[in-house]
């Protein structure tokens, strides 16, 4: 299977964080399943980390190699996933969920994210948020 991860599943993750679900953990772990983190999320954290808004227990710069470790591949932007962002209902106005969101509508990923409010988002679609 192929999912995507929301930036805090990743965090929590690559932390060890209690805060991550045993089901959550089990896919992204399981080496038959492709993992993507979008550039979206890595954007995110870093502005985030700059602005002294989220610690992380490593220096920004060091998160690639955790990724590369995973086994994940970062997901690019494309124009198709803002074009699907831009027709998205209003559910959630956090830009850094929308983009993620339409990357998972756009791409056919299942979304792997704590947040149950991106759900409407996929009630028309065969894909699924999961936690």
């Amino acid at each position: 299977m192929k999912y995507l991860i929301d930036t805090h599943t990743f965090l929590w993750f690559n932390e060890g964080s209690g805060q991550l679900s045993n089901k959550a953990k089990d896919l992204i772990e399981n080496p038959d399943n492709l993992i993507y983190l979008s550039i979206a999320s890595l954007w995110e954290v870093s502005i985030k980390t700059a602005m002294k808004k989220l610690e992380i227990f490593k220096p920004y710069q060091m998160l690639i190699h955790d990724i590369m470790a995973a086994g994940m591949e970062v997901l690019p932007i494309t124009f198709e996933n803002t074009v699907r962002q831009n027709i998205l209902p209003g559910y959630h106005k956090d830009p850094f969920d929308r983009i993620i969101v339409s990357q998972a509508l756009v791409e056919g990923l299942f979304l792997i994210s704590r947040d149950e409010i991106l759900d409407d988002y996929f009630l028309d679609y065969d894909i699924v948020r999961v936690w």
